[in-house]
């Protein structure tokens, strides 16, 4: 019997993908970026053992709901590919309830996901959190290379991707940083959506119950300017950025 480390699951609308859909957030993350907003999904250890049988059921009681507001389900995090075995199982059970799915992942693992998990994900929701390495490094303490792999494979695939960049004043912002994940978009196949989710600081309170600091406290959230300016220059590449 599969099972898995789970942190929670929830219904959501617009958010984790088209239309309304049920949300099934994993345990376990092997990066540490400095603007999460979910560190109690950091260790497998804190999240609760749960079989597929058991997520299979709970996503049929909603599954009428689901279909009737044109959704889904979505695997996220934590990150899914930390337990891709578990995600996969999910995955087939879903569709085999006749659900959408996606996958929301950073892609650092993404070598991990199998031809058969992709193939009953319906849509990848990619986060490209920087191109230059030093620049991603230091927001996640991971390396980019992983993350363009697995976008160029998903591209091959034509797998539709929603690729979403989040915006750090003094971190991920700079020009040229912008500029190498705007290019690199715009030469994948199947992206969908491009989406450039300005930094918040809404996660800060679960630094505090947790007795962290959150690394970021003293940051800005980007000003409109300043998110046009991004947008902008992934329209001169030709891709429209939300």
């Amino acid at each position: 019997m599969t099972t898995g480390s789970v942190h929670s699951w929830d219904i959501s609308t617009a958010v984790d993908g088209p239309g309304t859909r049920f949300v099934l957030f994993l345990s376990g993350c092997p990066l540490r970026c400095l603007y999460c907003h979910n560190p109690d999904t950091w260790h497998m250890r804190d999240g609760s053992r749960k079989t597929v049988e058991e997520v299979a059921a709970e996503m049929a009681h909603y599954r009428r709901f689901i279909e009737v507001a044109g959704g889904g389900m979505t695997i996220s995090g934590g990150e899914p590919l930390l337990q891709p075995g578990f995600t996969a199982a999910v995955f087939r059970a879903a569709k085999e309830l006749g659900l959408h799915t996606a996958l929301d992942t950073s892609g650092f693992l993404g070598a991990r996901a199998s031809d058969a998990l992709l193939a009953d994900t319906d849509l990848v929701l990619l986060d490209i959190k920087s191109w230059d390495p030093a620049t991603y490094r230091r927001v996640t303490r991971g390396e980019v290379t992983p993350t363009l792999e697995f976008a160029r494979r998903l591209s091959g695939l034509g797998k539709p991707m929603w690729v979403r960049f989040v915006l750090v004043p003094g971190y991920t912002d700079a020009l040229d940083n912008v500029e190498g994940v705007a290019r690199f978009v715009a030469d994948l196949d199947a992206v969908e959506r491009v989406e450039v989710l300005p930094f918040h600081k809404l996660g800060a309170p679960k630094y505090a119950a947790l007795g962290l600091p959150f690394p970021l406290e003293d940051v800005p959230t980007p000003d409109r300017e300043l998110v046009e300016r991004v947008r902008d220059q992934f329209a001169s590449h030709g891709v429209t950025a939300l």
